[in-house]
């Protein structure tokens, strides 16, 4: 016979449907003017978080997002402000040749130039990272890739590649170019003493593979320092990068970020 309950007890309690259980999902705009100022949000909440997170070091850094109706025009973050304390509001939309057409500040030409040729190089993709994080441009300086050593790591395996080669600080068109063929269709770019470089189809994927990378690099080099890191077979590398390398894997990863960003901004907001 079946177990019985223990006399004095209450059966357990039944399982919510699944199809009642709230899962979120990235948001569909019909209107263009909608899905800009989702954009815009989205891409000033990032840049609030990275800021927060120690991600920018001077006037270097950017995030870009391409604009869903104006073609060859892309949203990022205007030169010599903090990313700290910028929201929707203060962001530049700027042309492919680096004219501002909305905004009343300057943008650094020398960063926008690297997004707007990736931006051009992959029309598919619609947002872009290049800020400054101490374990990406470590790894930059080793000139390595991400190794899959983590399950976590193997989102990147076999789907970021190397620019072997210090690319200069200026905005050369020859070289911006190059960053934008070394990328490929990849999700990610180690540039040799840069550091990294990731893209998205949304604002948060792409924000979440660049933080999911410099986490990864920061893995590595301690493990590096510790012995000689076991690398995940391919097969079983593959497998987990099908699982978690994807973009909306890691559109999902990012929203615990981006709410505890507001929670962050809502504090902010009480401060005198």
């Amino acid at each position: 016979m079946p177990d019985q309950p223990a006399a004095g007890t209450a059966p357990a309690p039944a399982p919510v449907p699944v199809d009642r259980l709230r899962f979120e999902m990235p948001p569909v705009h019909a209107d263009p003017a909608d899905e800009r100022a989702y954009r815009k949000e989205r891409l000033a909440g990032a840049l609030r978080l990275f800021g927060g997170l120690g991600y920018e070091e001077g006037v270097g850094g950017h995030v870009s997002a391409r604009d869903p109706e104006f073609e060859d025009c892309y949203w990022v973050n205007p030169f010599g402000r903090s990313f700290g304390g910028l929201g929707a509001e203060d962001l530049l939309l700027v042309d492919g040749d680096g004219r501002v057409v909305r905004g009343g500040r300057r943008v650094n030409q020398a960063a926008f130039a690297v997004h707007a040729a990736v931006h051009r190089a992959r029309p598919e993709v619609v947002a872009v990272v290049r800020a400054q994080a101490p374990y990406g441009r470590a790894l930059a300086a080793l000139g390595e890739l991400l190794a899959p050593i983590t399950e976590e790591a193997c989102a990147f395996y076999q789907d970021h590649a190397l620019l072997d080669q210090y690319t200069g600080g200026a905005p050369d068109p020859q070289e911006c170019r190059r960053i934008g063929i070394a990328l490929g269709p990849y999700k990610a770019l180690v540039l040799r003493h840069h550091g990294l470089l990731t893209v998205g189809g949304s604002v948060d994927a792409a924000a979440w593979w660049f933080l999911a990378a410099e986490r990864a690099a920061r893995v590595q080099l301690i493990a590096r320092a510790a012995g000689k890191p076991v690398l995940i077979e391919h097969r079983a590398a593959l497998a987990a990068r099908e699982r978690f390398g994807t973009d909306l894997a890691a559109w999902v990863n990012y929203q615990p970020h981006g709410e505890r960003a507001a929670r962050r901004d809502a504090r902010d907001d009480l401060v005198p």
